[in-house]
């Protein structure tokens, strides 16, 4: 199942790359204030799709432009949650820092993940159970302990109240720890708290394909994930903490007012 998500990534990523070298000539849709599809993003999504249900006709689909397929309910006991271009203002802009994700979950719990930068040709996977993997090199979360030593990374939701209520806890945050970066990809924020290449993320307002791929990773690399309040329903509620345990602990009680 993971190498057919592999599979199903790649190919995302050819319709996506192929976009990428005009820019200008991408349709674009506003679904909200701030929050964007394109045409891309339509056939990036249906790339992958196709390559799932032909391997596995009988699974359930999660997908962010396409939405639930007839078949999903809280008996499938296989779903596929796909985001086909996590950072979609940032691919619109030809700004370099998007990817692909998808996610299993069996009875619903995520067992296969997949993020693919195609910019970068970075492969994240991770299988439950059996650890996390960067371009086939296992990964894991960073040793810091102390908040202060830290670099995490943050996002908003679109919307006046979500910037003004980010702003809040970016006040908060940023005065005990190095720096805060938001650089548009929830999916990739997450997958470089796996790889060790930031400390912690956090976020309000996300939905399960932005996720649910990423928080798989975080966990087999050795990090926790969990809500503001320390709560483990991140999947569902969209609010979401990652990091090394020992920083987790102290983000979630720098946070837990804001759940």
């Amino acid at each position: 199942m993971l190498n057919t998500a592999i599979k199903a990534a790649r190919r995302a990523a050819t319709v996506i790359q192929r976009a990428s070298f005009d820019v200008d000539r991408i349709s674009v849709t506003e679904k909200q204030h701030n929050d964007f599809v394109t045409d891309v993003d339509q056939a990036a999504e249906q790339a992958i799709i196709e390559t799932l249900l032909k391997a596995y006709p009988d699974h359930a689909i999660l997908a962010e432009e396409s939405g639930a397929s007839a078949n999903l309910n809280d008996e499938s006991e296989f779903a596929w949650i796909i985001d086909p271009i996590d950072g979609t203002t940032n691919f619109m802009h030809g700004y370099p820092n998007y990817c692909v994700s998808i996610a299993l979950t069996q009875r619903g719990i995520v067992t296969q993940a997949v993020i693919y930068d195609p910019v970068r040709n970075d492969l994240y996977t991770a299988s439950k159970g059996a650890g996390a993997y960067l371009n086939d090199k296992r990964i894991r979360v960073t040793k810091h302990d102390r908040l202060a030593n830290t670099l995490l990374c943050s996002g908003h939701a679109a919307g006046p109240r979500a910037l003004a209520e980010y702003m809040k806890m970016y006040g908060v945050v940023a005065e005990r720890c190095q720096a805060v970066r938001s650089a548009g990809s929830a999916a990739l924020e997450l997958a470089n708290v796996a790889a060790g290449r930031s400390d912690g993320f956090y976020e309000k307002g996300l939905k399960a394909w932005d996720i649910a791929a990423g928080s798989l990773l975080v966990t087999e690399a050795g990090g926790i994930v969990g809500e503001f309040n320390g709560e483990s329903d991140y999947l569902h509620k969209g609010d979401i903490i990652a990091a090394s345990p020992k920083v987790f602990g102290q983000m979630v009680t720098l946070l837990a007012p804001f759940a």
